[in-house]
């Protein structure tokens, strides 16, 4: 019903931009100097009206039928059933929802056959009164708003209050997303600190979330070290990194500033081809080429290399990342002035030496953000991880072994039946926590340095 909703709300709008485009133009004799506004303004300011109500109507309805229609089942329900505990009876009204909805429910019996067809029934009504209400909404207000046109209306000024109201709204719903992430992990992340000291999980050299069938094992009590986490973290992303910043910017050098423009047009899109290609796939190549090729060629050399090694889940992940430093690279040192460019050939300068110069200078914050925006890539890369490093959360430096990063656990605690009140789920909260402040104060390092070494021309 809502994508019925959506449809006749939007021809509604195409007939009322459309109506109050043709009654400016009329209310002008034609004469386009005589409008405050242009007629598009118009069309906009009743399509507004047209649309604006009804949407907010309908979203409200989207959103609060489901507890308004489970509220009335249960007032027409018997006693056995309002009776249930909360997550029992939500998982009541889950399977009823289903089974009226034509969905799979977990199971069906003769008390969940009666409340789908309660429920059924009131949706089938809300769903008409929503339509006819949206429909009667937008009609009310393409008439409504075709009465206030005239030559002098200020339209763009409406529509400009609205657009900028609109505007506002958006920010909001992202600073208050925002908020509520970091709120979530905080409230989340503190009852994990209310059973595992802070201390032993930052400074911690054991990492074992599983509790153990025994009491004598390790798991017993769990170990939540994060450190062995951590360091696999930082030492899969310094490979990559290793990888796709000397490559990356090099690239975006060479294509800005050397390449042609026929070598330009075929070798860019080539490399953003790479950020196209799904992480499993990057997965599979690391564990079925990278990975046996370390491993050959460590025997060759009577080196010992683990068959999920942080050196194959680094460099295919460098790989993959390489786009991300070459394309916005690129892009940031063609926005460098052409000028700049020709004053430092007029001097005497090379091309290498303007470009060391000159141009990198003038660009470094543009790259330090695509090398930022790399480094937010691989820390939250999992799947390659998965494939080529393995889940052991080993402390080493050494790039031959396996190790596990902070995303496999996060996956790996939450995955599965868990108690979502143990120690073992809540540490997921703790390492995104964690994680977060870790990417938070780089964030803040690499704007310090930007500002201390940015070079500013007019």
């Amino acid at each position: 019903m809502f994508l019925w909703i959506a449809v006749a709300l939007l021809l509604i709008v195409m007939g009322a931009y459309y109506t109050g485009r043709g009654r400016a133009v009329s209310s002008a004799s034609g004469d386009y100097q005589a409008l405050h506004s242009l007629p598009s303004y118009h069309g906009y300011y009743v399509a507004l009206w047209a649309g604006l109500p009804a949407m907010i109507i309908t979203l409200i309805w989207f959103f609060a039928a489901p507890q308004i229609l489970q509220t009335v089942v249960l007032a027409e329900s018997p006693e056995s059933v309002t009776s249930l505990p909360p997550e029992r009876l939500q998982v009541f009204m889950a399977d009823v929802a289903a089974i009226a909805q034509g969905g799979i429910p977990s199971r069906t019996d003769a008390e969940r056959e009666a409340a789908a067809a309660v429920y059924a029934n009131y949706l089938r009504i809300s769903n008409w009164a929503i339509f006819g209400t949206a429909l009667s909404l937008a009609m009310l207000g393409l008439t409504y708003g075709r009465t206030r046109i005239h030559a002098r209306l200020r339209a763009r000024n409406g529509v400009e209050r609205v657009v900028s109201v609109v505007l506002i709204v958006c920010s909001t719903i992202a600073i208050l997303t925002t908020v509520g992430i970091v709120f979530s992990l905080l409230f989340e992340a503190l009852r994990f600190f209310a059973r595992v000291p802070f201390t032993d999980f930052l400074f911690g050299l054991q990492w074992s979330p599983q509790t153990a069938i025994r009491a004598d094992q390790v798991g017993g009590s769990g170990e939540f070290g994060a450190v062995p986490i951590f360091a696999g973290t930082f030492l899969i992303t310094i490979i990559a990194m290793c990888v796709a910043v000397p490559i990356g910017l090099m690239s975006a050098i060479y294509l800005s500033d050397y390449a042609s423009d026929s070598v330009r047009s075929v070798v860019k899109p080539m490399l953003e081809i790479l950020a196209g290609v799904p992480t499993v796939v990057y997965g599979f190549f690391a564990a079925l080429t990278v990975a046996p090729a370390l491993r050959a060629s460590g025997a060759n050399l009577g080196l010992d290399v683990a068959s999920e090694s942080a050196l194959a889940a680094g460099l295919v992940m460098g790989v993959m990342i390489i786009p991300f430093v070459s394309s916005l690279s690129d892009d940031v040192i063609n926005a460098v002035p052409q000028s700049l460019r020709d004053a430092s050939a007029g001097l005497g300068a090379t091309n290498s030496e303007t470009v060391q110069n000159v141009i990198l200078p003038a660009a470094l914050p543009g790259i330090v953000g695509a090398i930022l925006l790399a480094v937010s890539r691989a820390i939250g890369e999992t799947m390659i991880v998965v494939m080529a490093a393995g889940l052991s959360a080993n402390l080493t430096a050494n790039p031959l072994e396996a190790v596990t990063t902070v995303t496999v656990q996060i996956v790996t605690l939450l995955v599965g039946d868990q108690e979502f009140d143990s120690a073992k789920t809540l540490a997921a909260f703790a390492l995104g926590l964690t994680l977060f402040v870790v990417t938070l104060v780089l964030n803040v390092i690499a704007l310090r340095i930007v500002q201390r070494y940015r070079e500013k021309y007019d």
